[in-house]
């Protein structure tokens, strides 16, 4: 598989992201494109050891800064790693693309580029998120800030198969993040949309609360955008503080010390399943190719296991196989918007 790697993009761009991929192409069968300055890559190449036949560079002129918004970047920087890294997977020259740069743009780029799968209204971002049991997949989790009921039934759909051909699992169980497991309770977009959900073809089990959403009760959790990467920036930020205040808690004890060596590996494991860098990037679901979403603050390891993930999903044609879900599913019909139609939801996503 090829993975052309938006080398420019992201927080510590390009020393990060190509020291992923140079773990990328040592640890997997995989093969990356790095795309971005031609001259700026090679230096940062230089001197480095690594498989030379797997890591590439396709040069790209421009840069997408965060504050860009995703129209103006899409009309004016057309020469931007982003862009040339998704034009790659839809030239084939590549089996996906993976950025840590603007999400939106990201998003928008790859959407205008790539195009919907048919029956499909909205693409999603699918997170993978720990959960007691596991791992649960949340969806939406930033594309789309205001949805419909059918939105939220489309999403649930592309979800059940994505988790199917990346887990194996035959029958996963699907919620609706609401506030109350009665599905009277919640406001009318989530009402709404339990009555599509439950006369679907899908293993729905009902509404979770926010208090169950890592119990682990659910595979598939599904929300609007706006709760979605409510959920996930607080799942990150509270999992940060958690080992900050165990750690500051530990330093005020007299045996703080000891007892923390005998917990270290506990604390450890905990640490582990709670990193984004484990799990990548998020994929965008329901575009007509492979494309991934990574964090802008990602480490070497996050884009590593992006690019696998990318890989992953390329190999198995996840985008193949949510495109005959769909189409056999009771998805309800949705009608197709252009791309204008829906910008400003995906300005809103600022990675």
């Amino acid at each position: 598989m090829k993975v052309a790697l938006d080398a420019m993009g992201g927080d510590f761009a390009p020393d990060v992201t190509i020291a992923g991929a140079i773990e990328a192409v040592s640890e997997y069968d995989t093969e990356v494109i790095l795309v971005g300055d031609k001259q700026k890559l090679s230096e940062s190449l230089r001197n480095k050891r690594y498989p030379s036949d797997r890591i590439s560079i396709h040069h790209a002129s421009e840069v997408v800064e965060m504050h860009e918004s995703p129209s103006v970047a899409l009309r004016r920087k057309k020469d931007s790693s982003i862009r040339r890294a998704v034009e790659l997977v839809k030239n084939g020259g590549a089996d996906a693309a993976v950025s840590a740069g603007h999400s939106g743009v990201a998003m928008a780029t790859a959407l205008f580029l790539l195009g919907k799968l048919p029956n499909v209204d909205r693409p999603a971002i699918a997170t993978i998120m720990p959960s007691l049991t596991g791992y649960f997949l949340l969806i939406d989790a930033g594309a789309n800030v205001d949805c419909k009921p059918e939105n939220l039934l489309e999403f649930a759909h592309m979800g059940n198969a994505y988790y199917k051909a990346i887990f194996d699992m035959p029958s996963p169980r699907i919620a609706l993040l609401s506030i109350g497991e009665e599905d009277t309770k919640g406001n009318e977009l989530t009402k709404e949309a339990f009555k599509f959900l439950k006369s679907a073809d899908l293993n729905f089990i009902g509404n979770i609360e926010g208090k169950d959403v890592f119990s682990g009760n659910a595979d598939i959790i599904v929300c609007d955008g706006f709760i979605g990467n409510i959920v996930l920036k607080v799942s990150e930020g509270l999992a940060e503080t958690i080992m900050k205040m165990l750690k500051r808690e530990i330093a005020n004890v007299t045996t703080g010390k000891l007892g923390y060596l005998m917990i270290k590996p506990a604390i450890r494991n905990f640490k582990k399943k709670t990193d984004y860098s484990e799990y990548g990037g998020a994929p965008l679901l329901g575009i007509n190719g492979t494309c991934i979403i990574s964090h802008g603050r990602s480490s070497a390891r996050a884009i590593k296991n992006a690019i696998k993930v990318a890989g992953e999903m390329a190999k198995k044609k996840v985008h193949e196989i949510i495109a005959n879900a769909l189409s056999k599913g009771s998805h309800g019909g949705f009608s197709e918007k252009n791309f204008h139609g829906i910008k400003e939801d995906i300005s809103y996503v600022k990675g």
